[in-house]
């Protein structure tokens, strides 16, 4: 299976219709980020942990103590349809 292929295929699926010459253009860049991932495979990284993050993330947490909020009332004042306290908003999956 070759690259080009690949580039198609995977425009295919986006559903994307690519000219022939954005294909090449996207394969060139393909080709250009593989040969980047090929070198990097060849730098030794024995003895490196593996992180998530460049830097390091840890977990925050603040106390969980109650605040004033909106009431149902001000938080359905800008909607642009309510029914029942509830925001209504089109259907979008059949």
């Amino acid at each position: 299976m070759s690259a080009a292929f690949d580039v198609r295929y995977t425009a295919q699926l986006a559903r994307l219709n690519l000219s022939e010459e954005e294909t090449a253009k996207f394969q060139a860049q393909l080709s250009q980020v593989l040969a980047y991932v090929e070198k990097l495979e060849k730098v030794d990284v024995t003895g490196v942990e593996p992180t998530a993050h460049a830097n390091a993330v840890f977990n925050v947490f603040r106390q969980d103590v109650p605040r004033d909020w909106f009431t149902p009332e001000q938080a359905l004042s800008n909607a642009p349809r309510s029914a029942n306290q509830l925001f209504v908003v089109p259907k979008v999956i059949e």
